[in-house]
């Protein structure tokens, strides 16, 4: 059975899901973009933060569609000018897909007042707090796979 306290952090959970698909939702609409298009730029930003390298594979599972729908999509991003495909420098048969400064600079000048508000708020926490809050996050996102 889950308690009060669970039930309380699980619609706190939910309503911060909902507006940050709004917000998605209102940047897809002002950029022309459609939602699938803003998850794929949010998870090519996300690897590439990451150091790793994205290929249509890799974006075809992380958005859990086929390869015909991924194709459509970076044919999308690319005639935009937000992504750039080029060839692997090691194998040349692997595509590799780069986000280009104009899609970093369209998403920071949408989100950017968002994250600020957001470190805004985190910075009213200690960095012990801040912790916690970081390892429940962690594990709610692996409870969620």
């Amino acid at each position: 059975m889950t308690s009060d306290t669970a039930m309380r952090t699980i619609h706190l959970l939910r309503a911060v899901t909902l507006q940050t698909n709004m917000l998605a939702a209102d940047f897809a609409r002002a950029n022309a973009l459609n939602t699938t298009d803003v998850h794929a730029l949010i998870g090519l930003l996300d690897r590439e933060r990451s150091g790793l390298q994205a290929t249509p594979g890799w974006l075809a599972e992380h958005l859990a569609v086929n390869s015909a729908s991924t194709t459509a999509l970076v044919d999308r991003l690319v005639r935009r000018g937000l992504v750039t495909r080029s060839r692997d420098h090691v194998d040349r048969r692997r595509v590799v897909l780069v986000v280009t400064p104009a899609a970093r600079d369209l998403g920071e000048s949408f989100f950017e007042p968002v994250f600020n508000r957001i470190s805004d708020a985190a910075n009213a926490y200690s960095a012990d707090e801040m912790d916690i809050v970081d390892r429940f996050l962690v594990d709610v996102a692996s409870a969620l796979r």
